[in-house]
């Protein structure tokens, strides 16, 4: 049968009749509308109702229509395989999708549902138990009063204890109206500052500056298809820019007229990009056409009845373009052109005037491809006019309020329409010129128009065709916006201008409004929103003295100004990322961590942006930022019920969050001056709770932890004497607590101190070993940014279970024994690329995790560290690269038996044990934690795949082929022990996931 036949018939007496089924993944996927992924399904498809299996379902994406692969193939697994292809039992899918799609609702979080009656039902139900002396509400009350209130059919008892437990993060088991509102009144509150955020834009300040050496102003400012600026002043003189505003090249249009009289000066001038010309309007009431490559006079259109104050040019079609121009007394003139290549050449071959050939309007208009029109639509001078291809209209704008903009057709299309033809016609007969040069501006028909009646008339207007937007600003300061299909009321009015607006450009790709003010002041409006995201005053941007010229590049990105000198302000751009890259944040992560209460991840920026995302799908919860005004955040870590989030910062202050909705509970600050904090840690000491810190200072600070402490500021504890007159005396950079009482700190430079943290003496100290080979190298890293305690008892050569790995120089990791004196017992080299370790982690089964500073994971099994130095070093049993920069965080998740990783590169990443890629959070694609079929693997993420240290290397990849090896295959021994000998001191490249024969082999 052929491929694309689409009804086969059978030779038995019935029919059958399929459709067209290329493969047994589509037969599923081809029955109806598919919802994406739905949260309700476990491996096999049956509904979860208990909280266990609720945290791991599959999450749900709105924005695509389509089930993922993986979940296809899950689903196909549940279904009994056919004898034959065919459409499948069709009730059975679609009780399926039924499932799906009352699966999906459950996604939405509580609050999120809840309407005004709600909230209303929700607040009686709280006073009633207020009023019977409980004051506050339990969670199984809670739980009662949110299903009788609510009446929500798909919500489960989990997702009502999930918000009951993101309120009480403290952890008391009650919690009061007060607090149920506070909670819904910060998330959205910092879902309104996310959304904000995602749309944060902003110039570089102050300009880029170009000082002009005349007072003359310029006209009017210009952008080619390549960048280059393109300005001509008042006096003819033409400039090229760069886009940086480097000058390229100067030259004046003008010659000087007769003394008797004063030299030409420019009105404005336009770009016919089509055709290589610029176009300059005269003071002369003429229309100069210039070489746009080499500034040589072309043409001029002369005679005109009135000075042009604004041009502007439209290509309307093949070989087609209208030129249109307002003037002094209120009209649009249109100049309509076919075949304009062949024209043009015509008009070049006149006689010249003033070396520049010359045509009177009178006698363009007789030309067969011309057709002129002159609509009389203001009673004032025409401020600004353009041409619309496509409404295939004119917009013109004066400072008449009673006319302030007009949207026109460019022909009559009604009475007018026979008018001109008669026109047209006597001028063909060859009569005399006064038809054509009494002829008065005609009138449209208020069919053939729209008229804006604006207070104040318009000075500049802009209008966009994929927002139907239109956009107005003038005298009164304020910016309307416009359906420009209705002129009865303005769909928005922008304000916050001081003075006169000047310039409006609407950026049609950002969805933004450019507008500056004759005061100088430069502000970006969302389109959306209708709200002001940036401004720039003088001061900040440089400018000062008359703007007499703005212009908006799209593509450069760029605003540039004229008024004393030549100004660019530019956009601050983010990194544009290659399309297949997936980031989790648009910039550097510091650091990661995981809850177990919520299973959620949390990870923060330099920013100081604050992610909340779910682990069982890698879908983003929740996001609050200006944590640390804006400062970077350092390091992180939660509390012992995993309900608050402690972060660091730059700045030099802890702060504590319930980071379900981005309240900050406590601020944790020294008096004086703070340094920044570099790691923070959650500790408890006798049953009381501390937080504690180390950072520049050089000090360790010590805060308690006590929740229903009213002062929003908290003090730190008095200092250990120990640390006062002994402690460090570098910048500690890292703390780590061994329960009981045992906690360790690290500094820059490399000197490790143990502590009893019940006294606060200090046990014993050390300074972390320079390798041999690095013994005399000046300038070394000694540094130690990771430590990790192990109790092991299978740890041999030990006095006790108690040993302390640091992070050491050049990749290497030293093993220390903590009760004996600080006895330095071994180390071994953990990065093969020498570089610093910069995170250590271990499983419960004390399976070392370590990563580097370009991004590669290694994995060893601590029994084999119980060594002499004479033994060998043990080895890694796995290693894989994860990131393609510094690893900032790294955390194994025991109990689903995967690895946590963020780095410098923007990405939070999750990882099987074994180092199999599960997905990026953030993805476009979700996961499910326990479906192996979900995840990325065997793919790795795409910027690692292309990265150089992550090519394999093999001696024949490093070998020049040419075409006789090709030709001539055959190699003697000799030559391959050439080659072998030339690759030998290279420095090997590990790919990108090892197998254990590569790791015996190496």
């Amino acid at each position: 049968m052929p491929l694309g036949k689409k009804v086969r018939s059978s030779s038995a007496s019935g029919r059958l009749e399929t459709l067209h089924v290329p493969s047994i993944l589509s037969e599923l996927g081809s029955t109806g509308e598919r919802t994406r992924q739905t949260s309700g399904l476990g491996c096999l498809g049956e509904k979860v109702t208990d909280d266990s299996s609720a945290s791991r379902r599959v999450g749900v994406s709105e924005d695509r229509k389509e089930q993922p692969e993986w979940l296809v193939r899950e689903l196909l697994k549940q279904n009994r395989r056919r004898h034959s292809v065919t459409l499948g039992d069709k009730a059975q899918i679609m009780r399926q999708q039924h499932q799906h799609s009352i699966d999906s609702t459950h996604s939405l979080k509580i609050d999120e549902k809840i309407s005004l009656d709600n909230l209303q039902k929700l607040k009686l139900a709280f006073e009633e138990f207020e009023t019977g002396g409980l004051g506050s509400i339990d969670a199984k009350n809670f739980g009662h009063i949110v299903t009788k209130c609510l009446g929500f059919p798909f919500t489960s008892n989990a997702q009502i204890q999930g918000l009951f437990k993101k309120i009480d993060y403290s952890g008391q088991g009650r919690i009061s109206w007060g607090e149920f509102c506070t909670n819904m009144l910060q998330e959205y509150k910092e879902k309104e500052e996310a959304a904000r955020r995602s749309k944060q834009v902003a110039f570089t300040l102050p300009a880029t500056m170009k000082a002009l050496c005349h007072g003359i102003p310029i006209i009017n400012i210009c952008s080619t298809h390549d960048g280059t600026i393109i300005t001509v002043r008042e006096d003819g003189a033409v400039c090229y820019w760069s886009p940086e505003l480097k000058l390229q090249r100067t030259k004046h249009m003008f010659n000087d007229g007769p003394a008797n009289r004063k030299s030409k000066w420019a009105s404005d001038f336009t770009l016919m990009t089509e055709y290589n010309k610029l176009m300059i309007g005269t003071g002369d009431r003429e229309i100069q056409l210039y070489e746009l490559s080499t500034l040589e006079p072309y043409c001029q259109i002369n005679t005109l009845d009135t000075v042009p104050l604004t041009l502007d040019y439209g290509y309307t079609g093949s070989d087609k373009c209208c030129i249109l121009y307002g003037d002094t007394e209120g009209c649009v003139n249109i100049i309509l052109v076919s075949s304009v290549a062949d024209t043009l050449r015509l008009w070049n071959k006149l006689p010249k005037i003033e070396n520049m050939p010359n045509i009177a309007i009178d006698n363009a208009v007789l030309f067969p491809s011309v057709t002129f029109v002159r609509w009389k639509v203001h009673q004032d001078w025409v401020t600004q006019a353009k041409y619309l291809p496509s409404f295939q209209a004119v917009i013109s704008s004066s400072n008449e309020e009673a006319s302030s903009l007009v949207i026109g057709c460019v022909l009559p299309l009604t009475d007018a329409e026979q008018q001109l033809s008669e026109i047209r016609e006597a001028c063909y007969e060859g009569k005399t010129k006064k038809v054509q040069l009494s002829w008065t501006p005609q009138l449209r028909a208020s069919c053939d128009q729209t008229v804006f009646t604006i207070y104040k008339g318009v000075k500049t207007f802009d209008l966009c065709q994929k927002h139907s937007l239109l956009v107005t600003g003038g005298m009164d300061r304020l910016i309307r916006m416009w359906n420009p299909h209705f002129s009865g009321k303005p769909t928005g009015i922008l304000k916050g201008h001081s003075a006169p607006i000047i310039y409006l450009c609407i950026s049609s790709e950002d969805s933004q409004i450019f507008s500056v003010s004759i005061d100088s002041t430069v502000k970006i409006w969302d389109i959306q929103d209708q709200c002001c995201l940036f401004t720039a005053d003088p001061k900040a941007t440089g400018i000062h003295g008359d703007i007499s010229a703005c212009s908006y590049s799209p593509a450069m990105k760029s605003l540039y100004t004229a008024a004393d000198c030549m100004a660019v302000l530019s956009l601050k751009i983010r990194p544009q990322l290659c399309s297949r890259l997936n980031v989790s944040h648009n910039e550097p992560i510091i650091c990661c961590g995981y809850s177990e209460e919520f299973r959620q991840v949390v990870s923060c920026t330099e920013g100081s942006v604050v992610k909340v995302w779910d682990f069982d799908t890698g879908r983003q919860v929740f996001e609050f930022g200006g944590t640390h005004d804006l400062s970077a955040i350092t390091c992180m870590t939660f509390d012992p019920k995993g309900r608050r989030l402690i972060t660091g910062g730059r700045e030099g202050c802890l702060k504590i969050w319930n980071f379900n909705n981005g309240q900050c509970l406590k601020t944790l600050k020294k008096d004086g001056e703070c340094h920044e904090v570099c790691d923070c840690i959650f500790l408890k000491v006798h049953g009381n709770s501390y937080v504690m810190s180390v950072g520049q200072d050089r000090k360790i600070d010590i805060y308690s932890d006590i929740p229903e402490d009213p002062h929003h500021i908290q003090r730190p504890r008095p200092s250990w004497q120990d640390d006062l007159k002994n402690g460090h005396k570098g910048d500690i950079l890292c703390v780590t607590h061994c329960p009981p009482s045992l906690l360790a700190t690290s500094s820059y430079n490399g000197e490790i101190i143990v502590w009893n943290v019940v006294s606060g003496r200090i046990q014993t100290r050390f300074v972390s070993p320079l390798p041999d080979k690095h013994q005399n190298v000046k300038g070394l890293d000694t540094s130690v940014p990771s430590m990790i305690f192990l109790k092991n008892s299978k740890l041999q050569q030990f006095s006790s279970t108690t040993a302390l790995l640091t992070s050491g120089a050049m990749g290497y990791i030293n093993l220390w024994n903590v009760l004996s004196g600080g006895k330095f017992v071994s180390s071994f080299k953990a990065s093969r690329f020498q570089q610093k370790i910069t995170k250590l982690a271990k499983t419960d089964k004390d399976i070392l995790y370590a990563a580097d500073r370009i991004g590669y994971i290694y994995v060893y099994d601590t029994e084999t560290f119980a060594l002499d130095a004479e033994q060998k070093p043990p080895r890694a049993e796995n290693f894989w690269r994860a990131h393609t920069s510094r690893v900032t965080g790294l955390q194994i998740v025991d109990n689903d038996q995967v690895v946590l990783t963020s780095s410098m590169d923007f990405t939070v990443r999750l990882w099987s044990a074994h180092g199999e890629f599960i997905g990026t959070f953030g993805q476009s694609e979700s996961w499910s934690v326990h479906i192996s079929s979900s995840w990325m693997h065997p793919a790795v993420p795409y910027e690692v795949l292309i990265d150089p240290l992550s090519m394999p290397d093999h001696e024949i990849l490093k070998v020049k082929t040419c075409l006789s090896d090709v030709i001539n295959p055959d190699k003697t021994e000799a030559d391959m022990e050439e080659l072998k000998s030339e690759t030998h001191t290279e420095l090997r490249l590990p790919p990108t996931s090892i197998s254990g024969t590569d790791i015996e082999e190496d």
